[in-house]
């Protein structure tokens, strides 16, 4: 058989199910780390529940991600996972939700292991949302999910620093109200309320415009040029000023 014949044949079996999404519809992806409990407490030293070394590692990623040939508005990164919110206008490999989630994936695995000197690796999800409300609520969403994850981990490893067995400690946490979790931490000196932004709330990233100051090549007189650049934000609003303020950054851009 020759290869045209071959290649019209095969080819279908692997563009059958080729979905595009719709023009209008927004979409969010979110990519998680798998097996990152194992690799961040057992494979590699991380410190628990929150180490800056993994908080930047996630922290590049994202920005690379934001910056890898896709037109993205937003980028979130909490724990193990990270969100980005594409240009409502994005329609690279014409929308085929299939290259979107191969490609960011592998753009976020391989960024993350060149970070962390061995094999982390992303699975990648995307959420057709019809409406801005429904992109400003799941960004609400992470967050909420962000500060529940947050309250438990110290729980459950102030737990186990103090002799807890796995067990125990997830057990102990799992029955324990939010005010207890906080009353939890209090008796042993930790004011949760006063801990980093960024471990409660993750950390924001988002493209901004600045001032480059330069000089005119045929004047040589100071000139200031306007640029891009990419600016992370770990001190995050919380609730609707969080909806608002990724909001502007999606209004800006439709």
């Amino acid at each position: 058989m020759k290869f045209n014949e071959l290649d019209a044949r095969l080819r279908v079996f692997e563009t059958a199910h080729d979905h595009c999404a719709l023009p209008g519809l927004y979409l969010v992806t979110r990519l998680d780390g798998r097996g990152f409990t194992r690799l961040t407490k057992e494979v590699h030293p991380f410190e628990a529940p929150f180490d800056e070394r993994m908080r930047d590692y996630m922290v590049q990623t994202t920005r690379h991600l934001l910056d890898c040939g896709f037109r993205m508005v937003y980028g979130y990164t909490q724990s193990d996972e990270i969100s980005l919110l594409l240009h409502p206008a994005e329609d690279t490999f014409g929308r085929k939700l299939r290259k979107y989630i191969s490609v960011l994936a592998g753009e976020a695995s391989a960024q993350f292991s060149l970070q962390l000197g061995s094999v982390g690796v992303f699975d990648c999800r995307i959420s057709q949302l019809p409406r801005q409300q429904d992109v400003l609520d799941y960004f609400r969403w992470r967050q909420e999910d962000a500060g529940r994850n947050s309250l438990n981990a110290h729980s459950y490893w102030l737990l186990r620093k103090q002799g807890r067995t796995v067990g125990e400690a997830t057990s102990q946490v799992k029955g324990l109200s939010t005010a207890a979790k906080h009353d939890l931490l209090f008796g042993a000196g930790v004011n949760y309320d006063t801990l980093p932004a960024w471990q409660k709330r993750g950390v924001g990233l988002h493209w901004e415009e600045y001032a480059k100051p330069g000089l005119n090549p045929l004047s040589q007189q100071p000139i200031e040029t306007t640029r891009r650049r990419l600016a992370a934000n770990l001190e995050l609003p919380l609730g609707d000023a969080y909806a608002q303020w990724v909001g502007a950054f999606l209004a800006a851009a439709e």
